[in-house]
């Protein structure tokens, strides 16, 4: 709660630069020694900012043989969106969504992909879900595990007890019986 509470907005330029995040994420991926690399690219916009074109990155991730799905999110139709006004209050403005599905499409197809379109938290979950299914790698894993034999404690103060009723049944409990 307390960093939830620190954070501030409006740091970064406002606007949506796919082509920065798709190059971005090719950068991280391209020397990974993975079976299969895939990038999921998750859009609430169209590319309005940034310095790498999405062609340009989609070139790249094409020749790095790196897998992009698509995730277009947003309503279709108006949703509200936060604009400030000449005060710097910031309100709430019923925008038109735009998200330039065409060029998610392209990407996806163009590196093996697939285009998904998720209006809610519920149709978002299923996208992971199917991306999920379509990337299934088998991994091996190995484990080790430290064993520490506990028992001899507990075993010593039975055997203890035990001759302890021996010794008290032949000495002090005898005469009682």
């Amino acid at each position: 709660r307390d960093r939830l509470k620190n954070i501030r907005s409006g740091l970064l330029e406002d606007g949506t630069a796919i082509g920065m995040g798709l190059a971005t994420s090719v950068e991280r991926l391209r020397n990974s020694k993975a079976k299969t690399r895939i990038i999921i690219l998750l859009t609430d916009g169209v590319n309005n900012s940034g310095l790498i074109d999405p062609m340009t990155a989609l070139e790249i991730a094409k020749a790095y043989k790196i897998r992009v799905y698509t995730i277009g999110v947003g309503t279709m139709g108006r949703a509200p969106y936060p604009m400030k006004d000449q005060f710097g209050n910031i309100h709430m403005q019923q925008m038109q969504v735009q998200i330039d599905e065409q060029l998610m499409k392209q990407i996806s197809v163009q590196t093996g992909g697939k285009y998904f379109r998720a209006i809610d938290n519920n149709s978002l979950s299923r996208v992971y879900k199917e991306i999920d299914r379509l990337e299934k790698t088998k991994i091996e894993i190995s484990s080790f595990k430290r064993y520490a034999e506990l028992f001899l404690p507990y075993a010593m103060l039975g055997l203890l007890f035990l001759l302890l009723e021996v010794v008290l049944r032949h000495t002090v409990f005898k005469s009682l019986t």
